[in-house]
């Protein structure tokens, strides 16, 4: 089968669901004519029916028949435009973990997978989330990058075990946890508060979460631990690394939350960064800087900060 990808993109009637098969776009809902496909989350929602119309519509391409448009002349839109719910993994590779506790001189604890820890995790609204390319206002003084993959559910998921939660994804996108490092704690709450942080103002605001430019399918990526990662602000790398450094696997990372809540459809899930944040050097994001997040075999996600 030839390799598909997801997309949101503008239409004159709004935003669209598209297929991208070799640099050209077909429209599902018309294809397949199903209205519910005209969204991307619409296709999720069906998704063992749509993975066999795929299947068929990468036969029908293969002989030329149907209508396009090419990608080049697509505005992209988030693939997932305002996705169920999105569960973003914390201090999830080693080096970042080091490289904060070097920073604020704390102790470093042992690794959690040794100490029978579970993945820790925290939430993102749905309204944070932007396309491609998309323009971040600076409302923040100390806006910081997170480059990170981003898994997007594509069957139910309840009490699965491990070695069968990646049954459960559809996809794959590029995503950046961006960060309000000066909103992570409250003014004049003690130190060892448990009310001392507040993970709302810190990881939810306006353009918070750029995620893009596609979902590459799960059947393209059979191993999602041996995908590369960097990012870049203003064409200087400031992450590199790779999905295998994760301290919790993106299977594991599913399995638990399926413990703790019911996954569906829709539901995305942020599996960490790596060391190279701007929290471990002091430095931020700028008006005028450009991100980039790039993801082997999944893509490349620019951002800019007005």
């Amino acid at each position: 089968m030839n390799s598909c990808n997801l997309i949101t993109y503008r239409s004159e009637s709004g935003p669209r669901a598209g297929i991208v098969i070799g640099g050209d776009v077909f429209d599902p809902a018309l294809i397949f004519d199903n209205s519910a496909y005209a969204t991307v989350q619409g296709m999720l929602d069906d998704w063992d029916e749509m993975k066999a119309h795929l299947a068929e519509l990468s036969r029908i391409v293969a002989g030329g028949t149907l209508n396009n448009v090419p990608l080049e002349a697509c505005e992209l839109l988030a693939p997932l435009p305002r996705p169920a719910t999105i569960y973003c993994v914390g201090a999830n590779f080693r080096d970042h973990v080091e490289a904060v506790a070097k920073r604020f001189g704390m102790s470093l604890d042992a690794n959690p997978h040794e100490r029978g820890l579970d993945p820790w995790f925290f939430l993102k609204s749905p309204a944070c989330v932007v396309g491609p390319d998309a323009t971040v206002p600076l409302a923040t003084a100390f806006l910081d990058w997170e480059g990170e993959l981003a898994v997007i559910i594509g069957r139910r998921a309840r009490d699965v075990p491990v070695d069968r939660a990646l049954d459960h994804v559809a996809g794959y996108a590029v995503a950046n946890d961006l960060s309000a490092r000066d909103r992570a704690q409250r003014e004049k709450v003690a130190a060892g508060s448990p009310f001392r942080f507040d993970w709302i103002g810190h990881k939810n605001f306006d353009g918070a979460c750029p995620m893009g430019p596609w979902i590459v399918l799960a059947d393209s990526i059979p191993e999602p631990q041996a995908l590369a990662i960097r990012t870049s602000v203003n064409g200087t790398i400031k992450q590199e690394s790779n999905m295998r450094e994760m301290i919790f696997t993106v299977a594991e990372q599913i399995a638990f939350l399926s413990t703790r809540i019911t996954l569906y459809p829709g539901d995305v899930v942020l599996t960490g960064t790596p060391a190279g944040t701007g929290i471990e050097t002091g430095d931020c994001l700028q008006r005028g800087d450009r991100v980039e997040v790039e993801i082997e075999c999944v893509g490349k996600l620019v951002t800019h900060v007005r």
